[in-house]
């Protein structure tokens, strides 16, 4: 009975941006918790070697920004192992700059990762899902999808994107017994920070010179020091994806935590500021008929 149980425990996990950083983490979370995993990366053999051998594992090639890659990648999956049920969207990379100095063809190439890429490997997926009527849809985000800061503006752009697109997709896939998960991590000593998955705007104007050097200064000092473990992050996601009813939304570390509750108090307080006057804008016949 117990091996019986263990065998009805075990899903398959789709994971991309597994050849680094926390898509590696995850992968190999899922792989100890018993579960079989697919992970995914532009380049499999150093997904391969990157999260280790197990018979459990299937490595395939993808970019997420081609749809005929996502396609063909949950065809591969689907033939190993007859069935996914956690998509983990990983993959991203960070166009850092003052909006004014990150050029057109570099905020949509971030929004093409971060967003499109998303977009791409999930509609792959969810006919998969659909036809077993089960499955949960997780879409790593970040606090910078809740809340801008300078220096941020492409990258909190297309995080704001996964945080609507996530939220509007829950309705609908839910009645398929489909789940969906936004994870909001804070600081954690990944590899964000490094030169692989951050690209700096080229400075440009004078007036943004100095402040573009502190930040780069100040961010270059962070990397590897980040507060976070993502260890344990992949961890707790594995527990948490294995619940019957998954958060909807889950604050990754203290600091994030800490991010939602304060930006939960100012959209109250927003809202509240000019009550009287946002409530007087109906028609007045409304007004009258009331």
């Amino acid at each position: 009975m117990k091996g019986e149980k263990d065998m009805s425990a075990k899903k398959v996990w789709f994971v991309t941006g597994a050849g680094r950083g926390m898509g590696v983490d995850i992968a190999q979370a899922a792989l100890a918790a018993g579960h079989a995993v697919v992970a995914t990366g532009r380049n499999p053999e150093k997904v391969a070697n990157a999260v280790g051998a197990s018979d459990d594992l299937l490595t395939v090639k993808l970019d997420v920004t081609d749809p005929a890659d996502a396609r063909a990648a949950v065809q591969a999956a689907v033939s190993r192992f007859g069935r996914i049920d956690v998509l983990v969207n990983n993959a991203g990379n960070f166009y850092a700059g003052f909006f004014e100095e990150i050029s057109p063809e570099d905020f949509r190439a971030q929004v093409e990762t971060n967003l499109f890429g998303p977009l791409n490997v999930t509609r792959a997926v969810l006919p998969v899902m659909r036809k077993q009527h089960s499955g949960l849809v997780v879409a790593i985000s970040s606090t910078a999808g809740l809340v801008g800061q300078e220096f941020c503006t492409a990258y909190a752009a297309s995080k704001f994107g996964v945080e609507g697109w996530i939220e509007s997709l829950t309705p609908e896939v839910a009645p398929f017994g489909i789940r969906t998960m936004l994870v909001e991590p804070g600081f954690f000593r990944t590899e964000l920070l490094t030169q692989e998955s951050t690209s700096y705007a080229g400075p440009s104007i004078d007036d943004y010179a100095e402040r573009t050097k502190q930040t780069v200064t100040a961010w270059n000092a962070m990397n590897g020091q980040q507060g976070g473990d993502p260890t344990k992050l992949a961890r707790a996601l594995v527990q948490l994806a294995s619940q019957d009813e998954p958060p909807l939304r889950w604050a990754a570390g203290a600091d994030a935590v800490d991010v939602l509750e304060q930006k939960a108090k100012k959209l109250l307080a927003q809202a509240d500021a000019y009550r009287e006057l946002s409530s007087s804008l109906a028609h007045d016949d409304a007004t009258a008929s009331a």
